[in-house]
């Protein structure tokens, strides 16, 4: 193994944030729009999709849903 698993998750954490940046931008869909359908703030989001933040399985679930894609295309 490679580092940390300190190291490991935060990369995980951006990689997990750079597909629902990523599918949010293909399916042409405002920060606005995505945290407001996810019940979660904006401030939460960015920090998501910046890959400082731990989100729970619940918000991942949701933001899932307003995407319209399966959770395993967001965390694989």
């Amino acid at each position: 193994m490679h580092g940390t698993d300190d190291e490991w998750l935060a990369e995980r954490s951006r990689v997990i944030g750079d597909r629902i940046r990523a599918e949010r931008d293909r399916q042409h869909i405002t920060q606005e729009r995505l945290y407001l359908g996810a019940g979660i703030s904006r401030d939460v989001l960015q920090r998501i999709e910046g890959g400082r933040h731990n989100p729970t399985l619940y918000t991942l679930l949701r933001i899932a849903r307003v995407l319209d894609v399966p959770l395993a295309d967001l965390v694989r």
